[in-house]
C-alpha cells in the first residue's frame, strides 16, 4: 500500500505540472478529473487511513464530485462558450514548465524544514501537497481564460486536501465533507459567472473585465 501510495503521489505531481505546459480547455479539464480520481484513491493506500468507513466514504465522495461531477460541470461551461484553447497566457507554456519544475524542488527543500513528524520527511505527501498548491497559484494567475483560472483553484484544493491527510491521521470528517461541497459550490458559482462573462463579451477572458470603467 505505501508503494501505491508513492505512486499516486508522483502521478499527482505530474499531472499538476503537465496541466502548466497544456493548452487545451478539454484537456485540462480531463487531467484534473483524473488528478482528482487520484485523491478520492489515495485515502485508502494511507497505513493510517485503511479501509476506514470514513475514509471509504471520503474516497467515494472525492473520486465522484472531483473526478465526475465538477469536470461535467466545466465541460458544459466551454462547450456552451465555444472555447477550446487558451491561446495567449500571461506566462507562456515552456516559462510555466520551467516554474513548475523549480516550484517542485522548492517544496522538497521546505518539506524539508518544516516540523513534521519523521515518518512523513521520508514520504512525498508534504512535497506533493506543497508542489501542488503552487502549481495550482500559479495557473490561477498566469492563465487569462475564467475556466482555467477555475481548473488552477481545483489544482491548489486539491494540494491543501493532500497537506490536510498529511498532518491528520484522524481525518476530521465534517470539514473534510465541508470541503467537497464548499469546491462544488465554488465551481457551479463560476460556470454561472464565466455564461455571464460569454454573453456580455462574447469570451471568457477575464482580461476584457480589467477594462471596464465607471
Amino acid at each position: 500500500m505505501e508503494q501505491l501510495s508513492q505512486l499516486l503521489l508522483a502521478f499527482i505531481v505530474f499531472l499538476s505540472l503537465y496541466l502548466l505546459g497544456s493548452s487545451s480547455l478539454t484537456g485540462c479539464i480531463k487531467i484534473v478529473a483524473l488528478q482528482g480520481m487520484c485523491l478520492g484513491l489515495l485515502p485508502l493506500t494511507i497505513h493510517s487511513l485503511g479501509f476506514h468507513p470514513r475514509a471509504l466514504l471520503l474516497a467515494a465522495g472525492m473520486f465522484i464530485l472531483k473526478g465526475f461531477v465538477i469536470p461535467r460541470v466545466l465541460l458544459y461551461a466551454i462547450r456552451e462558450v465555444k472555447i477550446r484553447r487558451e491561446m495567449e497566457p500571461m506566462i507562456g507554456y515552456t516559462l510555466s514548465l520551467l516554474f513548475g519544475a523549480i516550484l517542485i524542488g522548492v517544496s522538497f527543500v521546505l518539506a524539508e524544514r518544516l516540523p513534521v513528524p519523521p515518518g512523513l520527511r521520508t514520504n512525498l505527501l508534504i512535497p506533493v501537497s506543497l508542489a501542488t498548491v503552487m502549481m495550482g497559484m500559479l495557473m490561477m494567475i498566469s492563465r487569462i481564460k475564467a475556466v482555467t483560472q477555475v481548473i488552477g483553484y481545483l489544482v491548489f484544493e486539491n494540494g491543501i486536501y493532500l497537506f490536510g491527510l498529511a498532518i491528520s491521521y484522524e481525518i476530521p470528517w465534517l470539514i473534510e465533507m465541508g470541503v467537497l461541497l464548499d469546491v462544488f459550490v465554488a465551481v457551479f458559482v463560476m460556470g454561472i459567472i464565466i455564461n455571464h462573462i460569454a454573453l456580455a463579451f462574447d469570451s471568457i477572458s477575464t482580461e476584457k473585465l480589467t477594462r471596464l470603467s465607471d
